[in-house]
């Protein structure tokens, strides 16, 4: 397996972070390339076992990695498909999951593109990798899922849960559907939450998580000018869910999209965890309906849960210091310089290795990084 020098990275990330409850190794460059090369929106999927995968597209193609060490480093990125007109950029960009027997990746493109035409298309591996079968459109009403923004999780049952902003009324609506099948089919589209003032966020990303028989969608909502953070939850294996909740006590009164979309996770006891944006703040709240935690200022946060606890990410700025926190009550670390859209995950079942990754730049080049990041409390 080809890796890659991880000594040229030392100009723009920081030593190796130590802190009281978490540890990480240096980033390690995934990918770099510029125009038609440039890798961008880098996503990481942990198996139960601890398999690494990692995707992030290239124009419209979607690059497939594994790590054989838990992280530490990376295979060579092969093409595993094309989406026509694939969205990327700003939380678009393809999802991957790893079931027991499959890889399953999503992403959303049309032949038309810029925003007029778009579905959610599924491709599924079941020889590690080597080769894909699809795409099968996941989104049962032609082109609604034009507006780029989705998600996807899987749950130790197998299932796959997807999520993406809806079009198919005209407004901006939350569906979902799951896979019970390592994505080969998709079952009927339910709409997960309608805005009472038409549309939810129309440019923020939602997020699924998937524990026992509970399903909890979190999303960006459009009220009154107000741009807060909402949670929908099923209790019944995504039957039905529960009206929108509102996460924290504050709200952000905003005429327009801030593109940033938050995540949630949840403990192995089930216990649901949220980071969002409010205005200029990170906030993380643990539980359904507990007060609101400030973790500090930034943008673009991402939350990871893990037998030992949650590890958080998010970013100084747009573009700017990428920083790690272990649990909502721990202390924020610097992890890199020149960061965006970082994302962190850890295997389903909350064990395995914790894998951030994010986009920044090497001499004006772009490229995709990964860090291991070891939770030791």
């Amino acid at each position: 397996m080809k890796c890659f020098n991880l000594s040229v990275i030392a100009t723009f990330c920081l030593a190796t972070l130590s802190a009281a409850d978490c540890s990480a190794g240096d980033p390690v460059i995934v990918a770099s390339g510029k125009g038609a090369n440039t890798p961008s929106q880098p996503q990481v999927a942990v198996g139960s076992e601890g398999s690494v995968h990692l995707v992030y597209g290239t124009g419209d193609a979607v690059q497939y990695c594994q790590s054989l060490d838990g992280g530490t480093t990376f295979g060579k990125a092969m093409q595993a498909f094309r989406v026509p007109n694939m969205s990327l950029g700003m939380r678009r960009g393809p999802r991957v999951v790893k079931t027991k027997d499959a890889i399953v990746i999503t992403a959303i493109g049309g032949q038309i593109g810029k925003g007029r035409d778009g579905d959610v298309v599924a491709w599924r591996s079941m020889d590690d990798g080597k080769t894909w079968k699809g795409p099968v459109r996941v989104n049962d009403t032609a082109d609604s899922a034009r507006e780029g923004l989705h998600a996807m999780t899987s749950g130790l049952d197998g299932s796959i849960w997807c999520v993406w902003l809806d079009l198919r009324d005209k407004k901006s609506e939350i569906y979902a559907t799951v896979s019970k099948d390592n994505g080969a089919t998709w079952e009927a589209n339910q709409c997960v939450y309608r805005s009472p003032d038409g549309s939810v966020c129309e440019c923020c990303h939602p997020s699924v998580v998937v524990s026992g028989n509970c399903v909890h969608v979190m999303f960006r909502n459009s009220i009154d000018g107000d741009r807060d953070m909402y949670v929908a939850s099923s209790k019944d294996d995504g039957k039905s869910f529960s009206p929108g909740k509102k996460l924290g006590s504050g709200t952000w009164t905003l005429d327009a999209c801030p593109m940033d979309g938050g995540m949630l996770a949840a403990g192995p006891k089930g216990l649901l965890e949220t980071v969002w944006r409010r205005d200029e703040n990170v906030y993380a709240a643990t539980g359904d309906g507990s007060p609101e935690v400030l973790l500090g200022k930034g943008q673009q946060p991402w939350i990871a849960a893990t037998s030992k606890g949650s590890v958080i990410v998010w970013t100084a700025g747009r573009e700017g210091d990428l920083l790690v926190q272990s649990s909502v009550s721990g202390q924020p670390q610097k992890l890199a310089r020149g960061a965006r859209d970082p994302m962190i995950t850890a295997g389903s079942n909350g064990t395995g290795p914790v894998i951030a990754c994010w986009e920044s730049k090497l001499n004006g080049e772009p490229v995709v990084l990964a860090a291991r990041i070891d939770v030791v409390k």
